[in-house]
């Protein structure tokens, strides 16, 4: 069985029809945009039995959602309790498994909470804030081994693209690699915004978190929370867990591997900087376009960039020829000559930590999902890991780091600290708020 050929079995269909005994309980934490589609997919995989928002309209429109909920053969049995506070659901002694899609400045301590609570995790990208949020993480999960932890970076699991080209790279169909070029996207400036009361339903001073106390404005909420430096990273942490993610995944770089540099060429912040510092709080702030070289240990350069000849997606250039994988695709004279001939069923189950992924659906969102679940019953590490996604949103930060005080970043991959620069070092952490501290364990 060669690897792109298609395979259709259905595992939503399988997990519909399982005893009531052996799917997971679930609860979905961050209910808008991205985390209502996941509460429709889990509704098909297992029994959404509570979703939870700051947002009370959000959390309340979710649960009345006719197509989320606890479903037998297609009939709805139950719609999920609905809550503001998320530690109503890690209270739940019914609930083995948690969903976390909220805002990004939020992921880690949720995540790290639920697993002392017991419960397994499903998280969105980007899966941190800083490097050191990565850091506890990780450390919680070598805690926690019989739980299981997956980040929802599901290009990992798109098998015909991303997949299929990491597949290409770790068997050394393209030779030996000598460049990616990630190509995430430019962001769009904004504001000034006017400063106005947050609507009744949303518990803004919950949604800022560990983040600082600042004026309700509109724009640094729902959807746009991106654009601004303080509850996430732009692009860089936006698309390049992504595309970004996925040079580090087909490299294999994990634990104490990787990164020695990083060169910004070209930079254009949202706002003027002042020693690393946006000099205005009412417009967006993160990067919006710039490229910077990322040079790893191995020899192999990345080049992380808002605007690449061969448009958004990898480029990955080797000696023996260069692709260019993208959703849903790959192209590229390697594929007109058949390369992807080679890559075989075993191939896969190998990249899937001795996952067979032809088992699930197929499709993408719903069997990275399907991934997770099997990790869950049976055991395994899935294909998106927490070790690994690390090591690439130390990449991203790092490309953030080196964006905001526009310098070369020099990275001790063994230590895990930057080299010879303690104002660039102190952005690998940030102060918390009293009250919104992480767990360290």
């Amino acid at each position: 069985m060669t690897g792109l050929t298609p395979y259709f079995f259905s595992g939503v269909q399988a997990a519909q029809t399982e005893a009531a005994s052996d799917r997971l309980q679930v609860g979905c934490i961050g209910v808008g945009g991205m985390g209502g589609s996941d509460a429709l997919d889990f509704s098909q995989l297992a029994d959404v039995v509570a979703v939870c928002d700051v947002d009370k309209n959000r959390a309340d429109a979710v649960s009345n959602n006719q197509k989320i909920g606890k479903f037998r053969n297609d009939k709805k049995m139950g719609k999920p309790d609905a809550f503001q506070d998320y530690r109503k659901i890690l209270e739940r002694k019914d609930i083995d498994t948690v969903c976390i899609a909220t805002v990004d400045h939020w992921h880690i301590k949720i995540a790290i909470e639920a697993l002392q609570a017991g419960k397994n995790v499903f998280v969105q990208k980007p899966l941190t804030l800083t490097i050191e949020e990565g850091q506890l993480l990780r450390n919680a999960v070598k805690k926690y081994p019989h739980l299981t932890v997956q980040v929802a970076s599901q290009q990992r699991s798109e098998r015909n693209s991303f997949a299929a080209a990491c597949l290409m790279v770790r068997k050394g169909l393209l030779g030996g690699i000598k460049r990616f070029t990630a190509d995430i996207g430019q962001a769009n400036p904004g504001g000034p915004f006017a400063k106005g009361t947050p609507p009744a339903n949303l518990d803004w001073d919950m949604w800022l978190g560990q983040t600082p106390k600042v004026d309700y404005i509109p724009q640094r909420c729902h959807y746009m929370f991106r654009n601004w430096i303080e509850y996430s990273g732009g692009a860089l942490t936006d698309w390049g867990a992504h595309n970004v993610d996925f040079a580090v995944w087909a490299m294999n770089i994990n634990e104490n591997s990787g990164i020695i540099r990083i060169r910004p060429f070209s930079v254009r912040m949202g706002v003027p900087y002042k020693d690393g510092y946006p000099t205005k709080d009412d417009c967006y702030n993160t990067p919006l376009d710039f490229t910077l070289l990322v040079e790893f240990e191995n020899g192999v350069e990345l080049i992380v960039t808002s605007d690449s000849i061969d448009g958004t997606g990898v480029l990955i250039e080797g000696t023996k020829g260069r692709v260019h994988v993208d959703r849903p695709r790959i192209k590229g004279k390697p594929m007109q000559d058949g390369v992807q001939k080679q890559i075989t069923a075993d191939d896969y189950k190998e990249l899937f930590h001795g996952k067979d992924c032809f088992k699930y659906s197929g499709r993408d969102f719903t069997s990275h999902k399907e991934n997770f679940i099997d990790c869950v019953k049976n055991g395994g590490l899935p294909v998106s890991d927490v070790v690994s996604t690390v090591q690439t949103m130390a990449v991203c930060h790092l490309c953030g780091i080196a964006a905001r005080l526009y310098r070369e970043i020099r990275w001790d991959t063994k230590t895990e600290t930057i080299l010879g620069d303690d104002q660039a070092s102190a952005f690998l952490a940030r102060e918390r708020r009293k009250g919104y501290e992480i767990p360290s364990v």
